[in-house]
């Protein structure tokens, strides 16, 4: 499913069930989750087992994937690519680097945010254009979506560009696709982030980011590319 949010430049591959087996893992990679519980241990290891098929797809070489200094995980050479993983779902996408300069993606459950949330992670402009998505679109969990498209962002910003963003540091606005798609689906569309941080010194960086979103199957897919 999340293949339909990514180029064809970009290899994706997902999971609605834990389909983890002895041995998917690298020794360095289940150091990280030895004392975790059974379920943490068999999303992270389906996770993993994702983004190894499609680092196989683009040819790469099978390397553990090991978190860098903000927890996010380090590609092979000459490839990027993103993680996700939520109750029912698992996905990992991968793409050749020069060629994909940015990757990002993110799943959460098409249901609420807890209480308190939206005011921690949305601006008061982004609240007023929930309200009004909401009305017109009510099935979508936008409060969700706007939380799972800022993970996109950062997911794809941070190993880019080394900057760590806050939620309050990327405004964002939705569009609804028109009409149902090839697989029949009507919930999905296009996302703008606009990056309020000044970019490094030296750095050609854009000021907004274009994503995609699905609603579908009780779930909230959001996916960023940069080429």
């Amino acid at each position: 499913m999340i293949e339909r949010l990514v180029p064809e430049s970009v290899v994706a591959v997902d999971a609605f069930e834990d389909i983890a087996e002895p041995g998917d893992l690298h020794p360095e990679e289940s150091a990280l989750i030895a004392k975790a519980v059974d379920t943490r241990r068999r999303e992270f290891t389906t996770a993993r087992r994702c983004a190894r098929q499609a680092l196989a797809a683009l040819g790469a070489p099978a390397a553990p994937l090991l978190p860098g200094p903000h927890g996010a995980p380090v590609w092979p050479e000459g490839t990027l690519g993103s993680i996700t993983h939520c109750a029912g779902f698992r996905a990992a996408v991968a793409a050749r680097s020069p060629g994909v300069a940015a990757l990002g993606i993110d799943a959460e459950p098409n249901e609420p945010v807890p209480d308190g949330v939206l005011g921690a992670i949305a601006l008061p402009g982004e609240q007023r254009h929930l309200r009004e998505l909401a009305r017109a679109e009510p099935e979508v969990r936008w409060d969700r979506l706007l939380f799972s498209a800022k993970e996109a962002v950062y997911k794809s910003w941070y190993p880019w560009t080394g900057q760590r963003l806050r939620f309050e540091d990327a405004a964002l606005t939705f569009t609804l696709d028109e009409g149902t798609d090839d697989s029949g689906s009507r919930l999905r569309g296009a996302f703008t982030a606009r990056i309020l941080p000044l970019a490094p010194p030296g750095r050609d960086l854009p000021a907004r980011l274009e994503g995609r979103w699905l609603a579908e199957r009780g779930l909230l897919l959001t996916a960023i590319t940069v080429v």
